[in-house]
C-alpha cells in the first residue's frame, strides 16, 4: 500500500533564522517557508506541517498565517499543548493540528505525547478545536497504554513517532518496525486514523508503508536535505513516488 505526504517545511525556517533570527518578518529574508511550501505541493505533497514552538527558533507566526493564506492543500500545525499556541491556532484555522511534546532543550522533537499523564491538560483543547473545526492528532510513541489513551481522549488521528525505528538497524530495526505494526492495527480498531512520522527518509520509509491502514506520512528533515541538491519540488516528487 501507499501513503499521502505531508512536508514539513521547518527545516527551511531554519536556514533562514540562520542569518535572519531578528528580522524573520522582513521583506528580502530567504529563504520563504511559502515558496517552499508551495514547491512541495507542485511535487506532490497533500499538505504542509509546520512547528510553532515556544521558542519559535524556526517557524515564527507569520509563517503559519502565510502558509494558510497561500498554500491550496491544508496546513498541518505541529504545535505543544500550551494556552498561547493554542490560542494562535484557534485564530488561523489550520485543518489539522498536531499536539507533541515539547522541550526547549531539545533540537528537534524527541519522543511522544504522553496521553496518560497529561490526559487532563489535553481533553480541554481537544475540545475546543474540535469546535473550531479542526481536526486533531496526537504524536505518540507506537505503546498500547497510549493508544488506549489517544483513544479514551477522542482523538480522530494518531501520528506514531518512527524515530525509535529510524535510528535502529538490524535486529533492533525490526522490533521497533513490529511496535509500529501492532500500534497501527490497534489503532486503526479503536476507529483511530493512523499517521506516522520522525526520522523517515528515501531510505528507511518503504517497510513503514506496510503500517496497517496507513494513511499519512509526514516527512521533513529528509525531503530538505535532498532538495539542497534538486530542489523541493523535485525532492517532493521523489518522495511521494516512493510512497505510491
Amino acid at each position: 500500500m501507499g501513503a499521502l505526504l505531508g512536508v514539513n517545511i521547518d527545516h527551511i525556517a531554519t536556514v533562514r533564522q540562520a542569518r535572519y533570527a531578528k528580522n524573520a518578518g522582513s521583506i528580502n529574508v530567504e529563504p520563504d517557508p511559502v515558496e517552499a511550501a508551495l514547491a512541495a505541493e507542485r511535487g506532490g505533497a497533500i499538505g504542509i506541517t509546520a512547528h510553532l514552538r515556544q521558542d519559535r527558533r524556526h517557524v515564527v507566526d507569520h509563517d503559519i498565517f502565510g502558509l494558510k493564506e497561500a498554500i491550496r492543500t491544508k496546513l498541518n500545525l505541529e504545535m505543544g499543548n500550551s494556552p498561547e499556541i493554542v490560542a494562535i491556532a484557534l485564530k488561523v484555522l489550520p485543518a489539522d493540528v498536531c499536539l507533541v511534546p515539547e522541550s526547549r532543550e531539545e533540537v528537534t522533537t524527541e519522543g511522544g505525547l504522553d496521553c496518560i499523564t497529561h490526559r487532563a491538560t489535553l481533553e480541554p483543547t481537544l475540545k475546543a478545536m474540535a469546535e473550531a473545526g479542526i481536526r486533531v492528532s496526537l504524536f505518540i510513541d507506537p505503546e498500547p497504554r497510549q493508544i488506549g489513551a489517544a483513544a479514551s481522549l477522542g482523538a480522530p488521528v494518531v501520528e506514531l513517532h518512527t524515530g525509535a525505528y529510524a535510528e535502529a538497524s538490524g535486529a533492533k530495526r525490526a522490533a521497533e518496525l513490529a511496535r509500529l505494526m501492532e500500534a497501527a492495527r490497534q489503532a486503526s480498531e479503536a476507529g483511530i486514523q493512523v499517521n506516522a512520522g520522525h526520522g523517515l527518509n528515501y531510505e528507511n520509509v518503504k517497510p513503514i508503508l506496510a503500517l496497517p491502514k496507513l494513511v499519512e506520512l509526514n516527512i521533513g528533515h529528509s525531503i530538505v536535505s535532498r532538495a539542497l541538491f534538486v530542489g523541493i519540488e523535485q525532492a517532493t516528487r521523489e518522495m511521494v513516488a516512493l510512497l505510491a
